[in-house]
């Protein structure tokens, strides 16, 4: 993990950024509802790479989409298990997507 990354703040840029893939949006959108409170990273909340609801070949979800979002803090990848769980600046995105999640006016495919 990129330590320098870490200690900055997201810059609306980097927020983009992520963003601006649907993979990775669909990604964060699920980590909202994971349990904050669980810390056994094989429970009920936590997401893994190969779930359905992704659709997105694998090879491209853990060189690609994973990195960059466990680089930028927002998540944490076990790559032994292939689970993942919010990272230490998850919340710092949290606000935004859920305003996406809950906004009932927002086009078909954004997600």
């Amino acid at each position: 993990m990129n330590a320098e990354r870490l200690s900055s703040e997201l810059s609306l840029d980097d927020v983009l950024d992520v963003l601006a893939n649907r993979y990775r949006r669909r990604l964060l959108l699920t980590l909202i509802d994971q349990n904050d409170q669980d810390d056994d990273t094989q429970g009920p909340g936590d997401v893994t790479i190969e779930d359905e609801e992704l659709n997105l070949p694998k090879i491209q979800m853990v060189h690609t989409h994973l990195p960059k979002l466990e680089d930028m803090g927002l998540i944490e990848w076990n790559r032994d298990s292939n689970e993942v769980k919010k990272g230490p600046k998850f919340e710092d995105i949290r606000p935004l997507l859920e305003s996406m999640r809950d906004h009932d006016n927002l086009p078909d495919g954004w997600f």
